[in-house]
């Protein structure tokens, strides 16, 4: 182990993980719901504004991660151009994300941004890491991408182009910042080091924007859903960090695709919690992640 650390620390970008263990599955399928409940929560506030609710998830996360940091290391040097990179990017990941759920349901909008981000994470990967899947892996990949895009799209008729339109764009700017943290968590030397110092820099710039744009009314309506915000807040930190340590374990592409399991878990919060419906379609949708995710392990 320590022999396996060290090779970590003197060259960790050039590693590239071949497979993935039970226990990192394991720990990846528990963040999967953990980051469908914070949606869940984020979805379901009662102010009526998407923007400032996302605002409030933000700032609670800095703010857990502020609390985590006297516990974990400082990145190396190496990994801080990739956190300014993702900051930026989540930037645009949060405006998007308020589009899509300010446009269209849960059980919609997030199933098409998961589900369609791991085909574009597994691109980046093969053409930027090297990563190649093998065959079984690029089946589980797709069958995992093709049921969570037919639970989306169960009744197409139904939902808004803008909550299309949206919900694409951010699952692009999904892809972007997986390869960008996936690659950052290696060359950091510490994975949660890279995401707790990651997750407190990035609220800043939508915060600021926020302050900017809608002023001191905004905090005194963030503040009315504290409890709310905290909640989600701890579980979108404690969510990515547990998939960058993963990316450190396993090949980036099939740690993509098995975290977006959690649009099972989206799903059945949106049929039972935000009364958005479940038919025979999306239960053959979550089949065919089941499948998706077997096809991943076995």
């Amino acid at each position: 182990m320590a022999e396996t650390q060290a090779r970590y620390r003197l060259n960790p970008v050039s590693i590239q993980p071949t497979g993935i263990s039970l226990g990192v599955t394991l720990a990846v399928l528990g963040a999967g719901m953990l980051h469908a409940g914070w949606n869940t929560l984020l979805k379901g506030a009662p102010g009526g504004d998407p923007l400032l609710d996302t605002a409030g998830v933000v700032a609670a996360s800095s703010f857990w991660s502020l609390l985590a940091l006297p516990f974990v290391s400082i990145p190396a040097a190496g990994a801080w151009p990739f956190i300014a990179a993702s900051a930026t990017i989540h930037f645009a990941y949060y405006l998007t994300l308020t589009g899509a759920y300010r446009t269209g349901d849960l059980s919609f909008a997030y199933p098409l941004m998961r589900g369609t981000a791991p085909l574009l994470v597994a691109l980046l990967g093969v053409a930027l890491l090297h990563e190649w899947p093998t065959l079984q892996a690029a089946a589980g990949i797709a069958l995992i991408c093709a049921g969570i895009v037919s639970i989306a799209f169960v009744n197409p008729g139904r939902h808004p182009r803008a909550a299309v339109l949206w919900a694409l764009a951010n699952a692009a700017i999904i892809a972007c910042y997986t390869f960008v943290d996936g690659t950052g968590a290696r060359a950091s030397g510490d994975a949660w080091g890279y995401a707790f110092w990651l997750m407190f820099l990035e609220g800043f710039p939508f915060l600021l924007w926020i302050a900017f744009r809608r002023g001191r009314p905004a905090l005194a309506y963030m503040t009315g859903g504290t409890r709310r915000s905290l909640a989600a807040g701890a579980g979108s930190v404690m969510a990515y960090a547990i998939v960058l340590w993963a990316m450190t374990r396993a090949p980036v592409a099939l740690v993509a695709a098995l975290r977006e399991t959690s649009v099972i878990f989206a799903t059945l919060f949106g049929a039972l919690l935000l009364k958005e419906g479940l038919g025979w379609r999306r239960l053959a949708g979550a089949t065919s992640v089941a499948l998706g995710v077997a096809a991943l392990k076995l």
